[in-house]
């Protein structure tokens, strides 16, 4: 038993080691991720509320169906290559010249079908008016595709300070060019031609930045391999994207553009961090899995088990504050007119838990070349949801629809990412005992936080105005997050905590 035993223990000790390592690499990309997205999204921000005073708004509805057509086109414009170069097994130079070839092929290809589609897509969109701002910004999917083996590249080697500079550098010039040509009349094109002006100088910055030799040819051996773990993962994107936009659709057509534009506002609150953090973690989390797979099994399993707790401990406190807290977020940023959206935001936290998940999910499935798998996780979802909204929208509204989004993810969307997990060789058991204290936190903060907002509405005289909202965000809010940090975080890592923000003179 001994003799069987040692080894064991030698190669857990490697697994670890190797973990550490790409973690320690991981951790600085996130950081950096972190960083650009803040940036990017900041900079976004501000630059909406500075055309929303210079346009009018059929010239944002213009720009939105454009976008639309453009988000779905960019899941699967390039067939995967960028995630594919981030996975390679070998050297990414042995790749390179075939995968773009592919990649530029394709995303030619792609914006030719949508060239000639682009009138009848505005048309059923309810503008053909739309028709020439579609066709202007699907050009990002031309530059996309010169660019994504050199953007893969980049994540490959953990070089996100390099991806984080340049998409500041394009959400810059964005802003700039989007405002000049919007104040001398532009209308919707000055949306279109700062993004592609963007993307323009983030693709140049790119280029020069992968230290990636810019060559062509073609080895069908090398196309074949990239179109099996390609082709996949960009079926799955799609069917990804159509999950994200089929709730607008159902509660569009079933309660019109009213009910819809509080249904839009609530998940648009509930997407903040898989927006901001889960986008980051994109850009980290598929480099890293790819590297620990490349070596063993353990290796995988055990950076999933280190990450997926990590992950549940910091998006349940945040779910928790946005479930018992909806009314207050609502009135605080929007009004009180904007109040029906609250009951929607309050359903839809779960489905930010959910979402965060199986995000990872997809990532890991992918990082194991398990691409397949990630078509039967989303078309699984999908088949589950559709029917979900349709009935959830009739029987119960806007929250309805909510509802139905939440109960198919966590009765579908996890249970089947767990299983197609497990069947890819990640052993998922060991995680579970980690998830007790921030499951428990999250009850207990629950628990709290709306004993605390009866008490603040009791003393602000019930009503919901911006300083009762504010009250409410800052004691009740503040009360759960303690009193989930107390229970979720071990007394021992709170005081290594301590130890590092008090001084040692200071104690």
């Amino acid at each position: 038993m001994e003799q069987r035993t040692e080894p064991n223990r030698e190669q857990d000790g490697d697994a670890g080691e190797q973990v550490g390592t790409i973690g320690r690499k991981a951790g600085r990309g996130l950081r950096w991720s972190l960083l650009g997205n803040l940036g990017t999204k900041a900079t976004t921000f501000v630059m909406g509320l500075v055309l929303a005073r210079l346009l009018v708004p059929e010239d944002f509805g213009l720009y939105a169906i454009a976008l639309a057509a453009t988000t779905f086109v960019m899941h699967v414009n390039d067939v995967g290559i960028i995630a594919a170069t981030v996975q390679w097994r070998g050297r990414v130079e042995e790749m390179a010249p075939t995968a773009t070839v592919m990649a530029v092929v394709f995303s030619a290809g792609m914006y030719g079908i949508f060239w000639v589609v682009a009138p009848y897509f505005a048309e059923l969109a309810g503008s053909a008016e739309a028709t020439p701002v579609v066709r202007l910004l699907t050009v990002i999917i031309l530059i996309d595709g010169v660019t994504a083996v050199r953007a893969g590249s980049l994540m490959r080697g953990f070089g996100h300070d390099r991806l984080t500079k340049a998409n500041i550098a394009g959400s810059l010039v964005n802003a700039g060019v989007a405002i000049a040509l919007a104040a001398n009349g532009a209308g919707a094109y000055s949306f279109a031609c700062g993004q592609v002006a963007a993307n323009t100088v983030t693709g140049a910055l790119v280029l020069a930045w992968a230290g990636l030799p810019f060559r062509v040819g073609f080895d069908r051996e090398v196309a074949v391999r990239l179109l099996r773990f390609g082709a996949p993962l960009a079926l799955g994107l799609g069917i990804e994207a159509v999950l994200m936009n089929a709730d607008y659709v159902i509660v569009g057509a079933v309660l019109g553009p009213v009910a819809l534009g509080f249904y839009l506002l609530a998940f648009n609150v509930s997407s903040w961090v898989p927006s901001v953090i889960g986008t980051a973690l994109r850009y980290v989390t598929v480099p890293s899995f790819s590297r620990l797979a490349e070596q063993r099994s353990e290796s995988l399993s055990l950076g999933v088990q280190r990450s997926v707790p990590l992950l549940v401990a910091f998006v349940l406190p945040v779910a928790v504050v946005t479930a018992t807290l909806a009314p207050a977020i609502v009135a605080f940023l929007y009004g009180e007119k904007w109040a029906p959206a609250a009951g929607v935001l309050a359903l839809l936290a779960v489905l930010m838990v959910v979402r965060m998940l199986t995000s990872l999910a997809f990532d890991i499935l992918t990082s194991a070349g398990a691409t397949k798998a990630t078509v039967w996780m989303n078309l699984a979802w999908a088949v589950a949801l559709v029917p979900a909204l349709w009935a959830g929208t009739h029987w119960y509204g806007i929250r309805g629809a909510a509802v139905g989004h939440a109960l198919a993810g966590v009765l579908v969307a996890l249970p089947v990412s767990a299983l197609l997990l497990s069947r890819a060789g990640v052993r998922l058991a060991p995680i579970l005992p980690a998830l007790v204290r921030p499951l428990l936190g999250a009850v207990v903060a629950a628990a709290v936080t709306t004993t605390l907002v009866g008490l603040t509405s009791g003393m602000t005289g019930g009503g919901m105005t911006a300083v009762s909202a504010f009250v409410q965000l800052c004691v009740a809010g503040g009360g759960g997050l303690l009193a989930y940090v107390l229970i979720a975080v071990p007394m021992t890592r709170l005081k290594q905590l301590g130890a590092r923000v008090v001084p040692a003179r200071a104690r």
